[in-house]
């Protein structure tokens, strides 16, 4: 080999000139052919006889790369351009693809195919309306109601009085011994249309634990025209709630023992203390005792799953009823003439008038009998049934009970099912709207197992 740019020796042209002379004899020892020629035929035969390298294993193609023929004198090593692509046919194709590689193509969102829309049905006779769908809320009657289903307002509100503020509906439930609890209460539709807030009241609360807990049900409402009756009611039901609270073994073992007189005597003692605070408060804050006044219904119901009896009392309007068999009976107790107290329902159902010595005798030496207390106390002891179902409610609810029958039907209806409903379906229900009754409607309902 020569340096770059020297000339190369005589004898390095003379041995690539003897390598390549065509005419020179051969000088291997073997007669066969053994020419340059004759060794590219003989691999090119071992190989398969093709001038393309094949793939070994389908899994695995190789890049095919087409072999020039040295024996081509002054052929053209150029590649040719590649031939237009022949116009490809529509096939289905299937490829394989390990788990953890990524799928092929871009990510995005898919579309599926809708189900194409059922006909309706072919008219028939019309069957009779079920319950609306999740929590929607219709009505009864052949009226529309003169408001809107959903609220429309809020009520105004400063930075002073943010802590008075109340939601337009409270919701609540619970299941203690043998029966389930619901319990809701809703700004009317008149309220929900002016933006004024909701002045009824509703207080769920349990007290003690095992079976001697004691459940209390409070629902107060609002004396119409009362200018503080969103206060007063809130505080009737804390008042009370204390009271209880403060006495609740107490109570609880007189239920369950069947004590009536003294649970009586003791609950009225309680509700007479809650209303003395309500003057009092209604003093400190220059106002009348009418003008800070609330009516107040209340529920005691016993844990223990072996105690059936179910305790109503309070002062004021409202509602006390109960579902049997299919029917709505109106448990509400009739209130004396003269004033005093309500008497009870015993176990057989009968009336029980209260303890002599729980009514004062007006004097025979007065010019002028008392006056009658404005709302005389109320009290109801009843023993429940399996499949009873009892609704304790104010008089936004009690009103339409008494005075729209297809709403106590409808009710009756859909709560004699196997079961009490849900919360939102129970919240429906009780919105179940009337003409000419638009309060606030605040209700409790129990259903027995």
């Amino acid at each position: 080999m020569s340096q770059q740019g020297e000339k190369p020796a005589a004898h390095e042209d003379e041995w690539w000139r003897r390598l390549y002379d065509e005419t020179a004899p051969d000088t291997g020892p073997s007669g066969a052919a053994d020419s340059l020629d004759d060794r590219f035929d003989s691999a090119s035969d071992a190989v398969g006889g093709t001038d393309t390298v094949q793939a070994d294993h389908a899994d695995h193609p190789v890049t095919v790369v087409p072999l020039p023929d040295p024996r081509s004198s002054g052929a053209d090593l150029t590649p040719a351009p590649p031939a237009a692509p022949e116009p490809a046919l529509p096939r289905t194709v299937t490829v394989g693809r390990a788990p953890w590689e990524a799928p092929a193509g871009p990510s995005r969102p898919q579309t599926f195919a809708a189900r194409p829309p059922t006909a309706p049905p072919p008219p028939g006779p019309a069957a009779a309306p079920g319950p609306p769908a999740g929590p929607a809320v219709g009505h009864v009657g052949d009226r529309h109601p003169a408001y809107d289903a959903e609220p429309a307002a809020l009520p105004a509100s400063g930075p002073d009085d943010l802590e008075d503020l109340v939601p337009d509906t409270v919701l609540d439930g619970a299941r203690y011994g043998t029966y389930t609890l619901r319990a809701a209460s809703v700004r009317g539709d008149s309220a929900r249309f002016r933006g004024e807030p909701r002045r009824d009241a509703l207080l769920t609360a349990r007290f003690g634990t095992g079976d001697s807990a004691l459940v209390l049900v409070a629902v107060a409402g609002d004396a119409r025209g009362a200018g503080q009756a969103g206060a007063a009611t809130a505080d009737a039901c804390r008042w009370i709630g204390g009271s209880v609270a403060r006495s609740h073994a107490r109570l609880s073992d007189d239920i369950r023992a069947g004590r009536r007189g003294d649970l009586k005597s003791g609950l009225h003692r309680l509700t007479d203390r809650t209303y003395g605070k309500l003057r009092a408060r209604a003093a400190e804050l220059g106002l009348e005792p009418s003008a800070y006044n609330a009516g107040l219904r209340c529920l005691l119901l016993p844990a223990d799953p072996k105690c059936r009896t179910r305790v109503f009392f309070g002062i004021g309007p409202g509602g006390l009823f109960r579902l049997r068999d299919g029917a709505w009976q109106d448990l509400d107790p009739v209130l004396p003439e003269t004033g005093g107290a309500a008497g009870e329902e015993g176990p057989g159902g009968g009336r029980l008038t209260m303890d002599p010595q729980s009514a004062t005798p007006a004097s025979p030496y007065a010019e002028a009998p008392p006056p009658p207390p404005a709302e005389p106390f109320r009290f109801r002891a009843s023993v429940a049934r399996p499949g009873d179902t009892l609704l304790l409610c104010g008089n936004g609810l009690a009103e339409p009970m008494r005075g729209e029958p297809a709403l106590a039907e409808e009710l009756a209806r859909r709560w004699s099912g196997e079961g009490p409903p849900g919360l939102p379906a129970y919240l429906a229900d009780t919105q179940l709207r009337t003409k000419g009754y638009a309060d606030d409607r605040t209700s409790a309902a129990v259903w027995e197992a």
